[in-house]
């Protein structure tokens, strides 16, 4: 990476795309398409963003797989809420989830997961008191939904990411 040309493989991904939208492969376009992408991996690298460390271990597929597991069954469980409302009462509310995470790359991809699974949404992160507000659309035992996300999900972040 140089300062001239900050990230080579960003600027020629984005060319790609560019020439890829516009299903033209010609000069204009391909001039067009470098020109935005230099202008895009410049404003990029003016952010600096903290180096990447992601370690290599078996943590990796086990969270994969335990997001798509819990993926799917609160999306039949959301679904379940929706067609059948009247089963039992439901008690939505807001959960603040102490965090042991440092990894600001962590922290975004818990906030990712949170987020994606259904009937679940990350609202807030509080770095100071190391807590994050989360809204629960059923919430039924606070302290199972704490020990649940700290156990499938934010230990095997900090294996990954710290």
């Amino acid at each position: 990476m140089s300062r001239r040309l900050p990230n080579p493989w960003l600027i020629a991904a984005l060319v790609l795309l560019w020439l890829l939208l516009n299903e033209s492969l010609s000069p204009g376009h391909l001039l067009l398409g470098t020109l935005v992408a230099l202008i895009a991996a410049k404003g990029l690298a003016a952010l600096r963003p903290l180096p990447l460390r992601i370690r290599l271990s078996r943590a990796i597929p086990r969270l994969a797989i335990a997001v798509f597991a819990d993926i799917v069954r609160s999306n039949l469980a959301v679904a379940r809420i929706i067609l059948f409302p009247a089963t039992r009462p439901r008690a939505s509310g807001f959960v603040n989830l102490p965090i042991d995470m440092r990894s600001r790359y962590g922290l975004a991809m818990l906030a990712i997961i949170i987020t994606a699974t259904p009937g679940t949404l990350w609202m807030r992160h509080d770095p100071a008191r190391r807590t994050v507000l989360i809204h629960v659309l059923d919430l039924i035992d606070e302290e199972a939904l704490i020990a649940l996300i700290k156990t499938r999900y934010e230990r095997l972040l900090m294996d990954i990411f710290e």
